[in-house]
Protein backbone atom coordinates (compact mmCIF):
# COMPACT_ATOMS: atom_id res chain seq x y z
CA UNK A 1 0.00 0.00 0.00
CA UNK A 2 1.42 3.38 -1.00
CA UNK A 3 1.75 6.22 1.48
CA UNK A 4 -0.66 9.10 0.72
CA UNK A 5 0.53 12.66 0.37
CA UNK A 6 -2.31 14.89 1.49
CA UNK A 7 -0.70 18.23 0.66
CA UNK A 8 1.06 18.65 -2.68
CA UNK A 9 3.87 21.13 -3.32
CA UNK A 10 3.15 23.28 -6.39
CA UNK A 11 5.46 23.26 -9.41
CA UNK A 12 7.45 26.21 -10.69
CA UNK A 13 8.26 27.81 -7.32
CA UNK A 14 11.53 29.75 -7.15
CA UNK A 15 13.42 31.69 -4.51
CA UNK A 16 12.08 34.94 -5.90
CA UNK A 17 8.54 33.78 -5.10
CA UNK A 18 9.53 32.76 -1.58
CA UNK A 19 11.29 36.07 -0.95
CA UNK A 20 8.24 38.01 -2.10
CA UNK A 21 5.80 36.05 0.07
CA UNK A 22 8.10 36.23 3.11
CA UNK A 23 9.10 39.88 2.61
CA UNK A 24 12.68 38.59 2.72
CA UNK A 25 15.97 39.53 1.11
CA UNK A 26 17.98 36.90 -0.78
CA UNK A 27 21.42 37.17 0.76
CA UNK A 28 23.60 34.78 -1.23
CA UNK A 29 21.74 33.18 -4.09
CA UNK A 30 19.70 33.64 -7.23
CA UNK A 31 16.02 34.51 -7.35
CA UNK A 32 15.69 32.00 -10.20
CA UNK A 33 16.73 29.01 -8.09
CA UNK A 34 13.91 26.46 -8.01
CA UNK A 35 12.40 25.13 -4.77
CA UNK A 36 10.88 21.65 -4.79
CA UNK A 37 9.55 21.27 -1.27
CA UNK A 38 9.71 22.16 2.43
CA UNK A 39 11.12 20.08 5.25
CA UNK A 40 12.58 20.17 8.77
CA UNK A 41 16.25 21.14 8.98
CA UNK A 42 17.45 17.59 9.61
CA UNK A 43 15.38 16.01 6.81
CA UNK A 44 15.83 18.57 4.03
CA UNK A 45 17.53 17.59 0.82
CA UNK A 46 18.51 19.37 -2.38
CA UNK A 47 15.96 21.92 -3.52
CA UNK A 48 14.22 22.10 -0.14
CA UNK A 49 13.25 25.19 1.89
CA UNK A 50 13.70 25.28 5.69
CA UNK A 51 13.50 27.90 8.44
CA UNK A 52 15.54 28.62 11.55
CA UNK A 53 14.58 30.69 14.60
CA UNK A 54 15.69 28.68 17.64
CA UNK A 55 19.35 28.22 18.57
CA UNK A 56 18.50 24.84 20.12
CA UNK A 57 18.52 23.58 16.51
CA UNK A 58 21.82 25.18 15.55
CA UNK A 59 23.53 21.83 14.98
CA UNK A 60 20.72 20.77 12.63
CA UNK A 61 21.12 24.03 10.73
CA UNK A 62 24.86 23.55 10.36
CA UNK A 63 24.30 20.10 8.87
CA UNK A 64 21.25 20.76 6.71
CA UNK A 65 21.35 19.93 3.02
CA UNK A 66 18.56 22.36 2.16
CA UNK A 67 18.78 24.80 -0.74
CA UNK A 68 17.53 27.81 1.22
CA UNK A 69 16.67 28.88 4.76
CA UNK A 70 14.32 31.56 6.03
CA UNK A 71 16.14 33.26 8.89
CA UNK A 72 15.80 36.38 11.01
CA UNK A 73 18.48 39.03 10.60
CA UNK A 74 20.04 38.24 13.99
CA UNK A 75 20.74 34.66 12.87
CA UNK A 76 21.78 35.25 9.26
CA UNK A 77 25.48 34.55 9.96
CA UNK A 78 24.60 31.09 11.28
CA UNK A 79 23.39 29.84 7.89
CA UNK A 80 26.10 27.51 6.51
CA UNK A 81 27.90 28.01 3.23
CA UNK A 82 26.03 26.54 0.30
CA UNK A 83 22.60 27.34 1.76
CA UNK A 84 20.91 30.51 0.52
CA UNK A 85 19.80 32.75 3.39
CA UNK A 86 16.42 34.47 3.02
CA UNK A 87 16.70 37.23 5.62
CA UNK A 88 13.46 38.51 7.11
CA UNK A 89 12.19 40.28 10.22
CA UNK A 90 10.62 37.22 11.86
CA UNK A 91 11.48 33.80 10.43
CA UNK A 92 8.56 31.91 11.95
CA UNK A 93 5.92 34.43 10.83
CA UNK A 94 7.49 34.51 7.37
CA UNK A 95 7.44 30.70 7.30
CA UNK A 96 3.72 30.80 8.09
CA UNK A 97 3.09 33.23 5.23
CA UNK A 98 5.05 31.10 2.78
CA UNK A 99 3.28 27.87 3.76
CA UNK A 100 -0.08 29.58 3.38
CA UNK A 101 0.85 30.42 -0.23
CA UNK A 102 2.23 26.97 -0.96
CA UNK A 103 -0.52 24.93 0.73
CA UNK A 104 -3.74 26.97 0.82
CA UNK A 105 -5.74 23.76 1.20
CA UNK A 106 -4.03 23.15 4.55
CA UNK A 107 -5.48 26.38 5.91
CA UNK A 108 -9.08 25.26 5.43
CA UNK A 109 -9.12 21.72 4.02
CA UNK A 110 -11.89 20.97 1.55
CA UNK A 111 -13.15 17.50 0.81
CA UNK A 112 -12.65 16.54 -2.86
CA UNK A 113 -15.74 16.54 -4.99
CA UNK A 114 -17.87 18.53 -2.51
CA UNK A 115 -19.32 21.77 -3.79
CA UNK A 116 -22.62 23.48 -3.16
CA UNK A 117 -25.35 21.90 -1.06
CA UNK A 118 -25.41 18.11 -0.88
CA UNK A 119 -28.71 16.38 -1.51
CA UNK A 120 -27.82 14.22 1.49
CA UNK A 121 -27.88 17.19 3.88
CA UNK A 122 -31.01 18.05 5.87
CA UNK A 123 -31.90 21.74 5.62
CA UNK A 124 -35.10 23.17 7.05
CA UNK A 125 -37.22 25.12 4.58
CA UNK A 126 -37.05 28.18 6.84
CA UNK A 127 -33.24 28.26 6.90
CA UNK A 128 -31.59 30.97 4.80
CA UNK A 129 -28.34 30.25 2.96
CA UNK A 130 -26.60 32.89 0.86
CA UNK A 131 -25.13 31.98 -2.49
CA UNK A 132 -21.86 30.07 -2.30
CA UNK A 133 -22.57 28.14 0.90
CA UNK A 134 -21.26 24.56 0.88
CA UNK A 135 -23.13 21.96 2.93
CA UNK A 136 -21.64 18.48 3.02
CA UNK A 137 -23.52 15.16 3.34
CA UNK A 138 -25.13 14.45 6.70
CA UNK A 139 -25.18 18.05 7.92
CA UNK A 140 -28.37 19.31 9.57
CA UNK A 141 -29.48 22.97 9.50
CA UNK A 142 -32.43 24.01 11.63
CA UNK A 143 -35.34 26.37 11.10
CA UNK A 144 -34.50 30.06 10.88
CA UNK A 145 -30.72 29.52 10.73
CA UNK A 146 -28.88 32.04 8.55
CA UNK A 147 -25.54 31.22 6.90
CA UNK A 148 -23.37 33.66 4.93
CA UNK A 149 -21.72 33.26 1.55
CA UNK A 150 -18.56 31.20 1.33
CA UNK A 151 -19.22 29.28 4.52
CA UNK A 152 -18.64 25.52 4.58
CA UNK A 153 -20.70 23.21 6.81
CA UNK A 154 -18.86 19.89 7.10
CA UNK A 155 -20.40 16.42 7.25
CA UNK A 156 -22.65 15.62 10.21
CA UNK A 157 -22.44 19.11 11.70
CA UNK A 158 -25.66 20.28 13.37
CA UNK A 159 -26.66 23.94 13.14
CA UNK A 160 -29.51 24.70 15.52
CA UNK A 161 -32.63 26.74 14.92
CA UNK A 162 -32.07 30.48 14.66
CA UNK A 163 -28.27 30.30 14.65
CA UNK A 164 -26.47 33.04 12.71
CA UNK A 165 -23.20 32.20 10.93
CA UNK A 166 -21.29 34.85 8.96
CA UNK A 167 -19.38 34.62 5.71
CA UNK A 168 -16.35 32.49 4.86
CA UNK A 169 -16.65 30.36 7.99
CA UNK A 170 -15.88 26.67 8.37
CA UNK A 171 -17.96 24.51 10.70
CA UNK A 172 -16.08 21.24 11.07
CA UNK A 173 -17.40 17.70 10.90
CA UNK A 174 -19.56 16.66 13.87
CA UNK A 175 -19.76 20.16 15.32
CA UNK A 176 -22.87 21.21 17.23
CA UNK A 177 -23.77 24.91 17.13
CA UNK A 178 -26.87 26.18 18.90
CA UNK A 179 -28.03 29.45 20.50
CA UNK A 180 -25.05 31.16 18.87
CA UNK A 181 -24.06 34.07 16.65
CA UNK A 182 -20.82 33.70 14.67
CA UNK A 183 -19.05 36.47 12.80
CA UNK A 184 -17.07 36.17 9.58
CA UNK A 185 -14.13 33.80 8.99
CA UNK A 186 -14.80 31.75 12.10
CA UNK A 187 -13.24 28.28 11.98
CA UNK A 188 -14.61 25.54 14.22
CA UNK A 189 -12.54 22.37 14.03
CA UNK A 190 -14.25 18.95 14.19
CA UNK A 191 -16.27 18.14 17.27
CA UNK A 192 -16.67 21.65 18.70
CA UNK A 193 -19.81 22.01 20.81
CA UNK A 194 -21.03 25.58 21.06
CA UNK A 195 -24.10 27.02 22.77
CA UNK A 196 -25.20 24.10 24.94
CA UNK A 197 -26.37 24.57 28.56
CA UNK A 198 -23.98 26.10 31.02
CA UNK A 199 -23.38 24.20 34.26
CA UNK A 200 -25.77 26.02 36.58
CA UNK A 201 -27.57 24.56 39.62
CA UNK A 202 -29.09 26.02 42.77
CA UNK A 203 -27.74 23.46 45.22
CA UNK A 204 -29.45 22.50 48.43
CA UNK A 205 -30.20 19.63 50.82
CA UNK A 206 -33.34 18.78 48.87
CA UNK A 207 -31.42 18.32 45.63
CA UNK A 208 -29.82 20.46 42.97
CA UNK A 209 -32.27 22.68 41.09
CA UNK A 210 -31.34 23.30 37.46
CA UNK A 211 -31.08 26.99 36.55
CA UNK A 212 -32.25 27.65 32.97
CA UNK A 213 -29.49 29.08 30.80
CA UNK A 214 -31.10 31.76 28.62
CA UNK A 215 -28.07 33.58 27.16
CA UNK A 216 -26.22 33.07 23.90
CA UNK A 217 -22.71 32.52 22.57
CA UNK A 218 -21.31 35.39 20.50
CA UNK A 219 -18.14 34.63 18.52
CA UNK A 220 -16.60 37.58 16.71
CA UNK A 221 -14.65 37.65 13.43
CA UNK A 222 -11.49 35.62 12.73
CA UNK A 223 -11.77 33.29 15.72
CA UNK A 224 -10.39 29.75 15.41
CA UNK A 225 -11.50 27.05 17.84
CA UNK A 226 -9.80 23.66 18.12
CA UNK A 227 -11.29 20.18 17.98
CA UNK A 228 -13.60 19.03 20.78
CA UNK A 229 -13.61 22.38 22.56
CA UNK A 230 -16.85 23.25 24.37
CA UNK A 231 -18.34 26.71 24.80
CA UNK A 232 -21.40 27.02 27.05
CA UNK A 233 -24.05 29.62 26.35
CA UNK A 234 -24.61 32.34 28.90
CA UNK A 235 -26.89 31.94 31.89
CA UNK A 236 -28.41 35.43 31.95
CA UNK A 237 -26.04 37.24 29.57
CA UNK A 238 -23.90 36.21 26.61
CA UNK A 239 -20.72 34.15 26.52
CA UNK A 240 -18.40 36.18 24.25
CA UNK A 241 -15.25 35.26 22.30
CA UNK A 242 -13.45 38.34 20.97
CA UNK A 243 -12.16 38.80 17.43
CA UNK A 244 -8.93 37.10 16.42
CA UNK A 245 -8.82 34.81 19.45
CA UNK A 246 -7.27 31.37 18.92
CA UNK A 247 -8.40 28.45 21.08
CA UNK A 248 -6.72 25.04 21.04
CA UNK A 249 -8.26 21.56 21.22
CA UNK A 250 -10.18 20.33 24.27
CA UNK A 251 -10.72 23.67 25.99
CA UNK A 252 -13.74 24.25 28.24
CA UNK A 253 -15.34 27.70 28.40
CA UNK A 254 -18.13 28.13 30.92
CA UNK A 255 -21.27 30.24 30.83
CA UNK A 256 -21.04 34.05 30.89
CA UNK A 257 -17.30 33.99 30.18
CA UNK A 258 -16.00 37.00 28.27
CA UNK A 259 -12.77 36.51 26.31
CA UNK A 260 -11.23 39.57 24.69
CA UNK A 261 -9.59 40.12 21.33
CA UNK A 262 -6.57 38.13 20.13
CA UNK A 263 -6.29 35.88 23.16
CA UNK A 264 -4.58 32.48 23.02
CA UNK A 265 -5.81 29.48 25.04
CA UNK A 266 -3.76 26.28 24.80
CA UNK A 267 -5.21 22.77 25.08
CA UNK A 268 -7.08 21.56 28.17
CA UNK A 269 -7.52 25.03 29.63
CA UNK A 270 -10.70 25.44 31.65
CA UNK A 271 -12.37 28.84 32.12
CA UNK A 272 -15.05 28.83 34.82
CA UNK A 273 -18.31 30.72 34.53
CA UNK A 274 -18.36 34.53 34.52
CA UNK A 275 -14.57 34.89 34.29
CA UNK A 276 -13.20 37.69 32.10
CA UNK A 277 -10.07 37.57 29.99
CA UNK A 278 -9.12 40.96 28.61
CA UNK A 279 -7.46 41.47 25.21
CA UNK A 280 -4.23 39.63 24.28
CA UNK A 281 -4.26 37.25 27.26
CA UNK A 282 -2.31 33.99 26.78
CA UNK A 283 -2.95 30.92 28.96
CA UNK A 284 -0.79 27.79 28.85
CA UNK A 285 -2.10 24.24 28.62
CA UNK A 286 -3.94 22.50 31.46
CA UNK A 287 -4.43 25.74 33.39
CA UNK A 288 -7.66 26.68 35.12
CA UNK A 289 -9.31 30.04 35.73
CA UNK A 290 -11.74 30.41 38.64
CA UNK A 291 -15.15 31.90 38.04
CA UNK A 292 -15.80 35.63 38.44
CA UNK A 293 -12.10 36.66 38.22
CA UNK A 294 -10.50 38.99 35.69
CA UNK A 295 -7.22 38.39 33.89
CA UNK A 296 -5.87 41.74 32.77
CA UNK A 297 -4.92 42.78 29.26
CA UNK A 298 -1.78 41.12 27.91
CA UNK A 299 -1.26 38.89 30.95
CA UNK A 300 0.45 35.54 30.38
CA UNK A 301 -0.24 32.46 32.50
CA UNK A 302 2.15 29.50 32.45
CA UNK A 303 0.97 25.95 31.77
CA UNK A 304 -0.58 23.90 34.60
CA UNK A 305 -1.42 26.98 36.70
CA UNK A 306 -4.53 27.89 38.67
CA UNK A 307 -5.87 31.44 38.57
CA UNK A 308 -8.03 32.02 41.64
CA UNK A 309 -7.90 35.80 41.90
CA UNK A 310 -7.68 38.80 39.61
CA UNK A 311 -4.39 39.18 37.70
CA UNK A 312 -3.03 42.57 36.73
CA UNK A 313 -2.56 43.56 33.11
CA UNK A 314 0.74 42.82 31.41
CA UNK A 315 2.13 40.45 34.05
CA UNK A 316 3.56 36.96 33.73
CA UNK A 317 2.15 34.42 36.16
CA UNK A 318 2.47 30.76 37.07
CA UNK A 319 1.91 28.19 39.78
CA UNK A 320 -0.92 27.03 42.03
CA UNK A 321 -2.28 29.50 42.88
CA UNK A 322 -0.93 31.66 40.06
CA UNK A 323 1.46 34.41 41.15
CA UNK A 324 4.13 36.56 39.47
CA UNK A 325 6.64 34.22 37.85
CA UNK A 326 9.66 35.60 39.71
CA UNK A 327 7.97 34.88 43.02
CA UNK A 328 6.90 31.45 41.79
CA UNK A 329 10.45 30.59 40.70
CA UNK A 330 11.83 31.68 44.08
CA UNK A 331 9.30 29.50 45.90
CA UNK A 332 10.08 26.50 43.70
CA UNK A 333 13.80 26.99 44.28
CA UNK A 334 13.30 27.27 48.05
CA UNK A 335 11.27 24.06 48.15
CA UNK A 336 13.91 22.27 46.07
CA UNK A 337 16.66 23.37 48.45
CA UNK A 338 14.59 22.27 51.44
CA UNK A 339 14.04 18.85 49.85
CA UNK A 340 17.76 18.50 49.11
CA UNK A 341 18.50 19.08 52.79
CA UNK A 342 16.10 16.32 53.70
CA UNK A 343 13.60 18.73 55.19
CA UNK A 344 16.04 20.01 57.80
CA UNK A 345 16.10 23.76 58.34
Amino acid sequence: MSEPNFFHFPTGVCLGDIAKWADAKILNGSAETGISGVAPLEDAGAGMLVFFDNTAYLNALQNTEAAACLVSARHKDKVPEGVTALVCKDAYRSWAKVLAKLFPEAMVPKEPGVDGVSDRASIDDQAQLEDGVCVEPGAVIGAGAEIGAGTVIRSNAVIGAGVRIGRDCVIGANCSVQHSILGNRVYLHPGVCCGQDGFGYAMGPGGHLKVPQVGRVVIQDDVEIGANTTIDRGANRDTVIGEGTKIDNQVQIGHNVVIGRHCVLVSQVGISGSATLEDFVAIGGQSGVKGHVTVGMGAQVAAVSVVNEDLAAGGRYGGTPAKPVKQWFREVAAVRKLAERGGKS
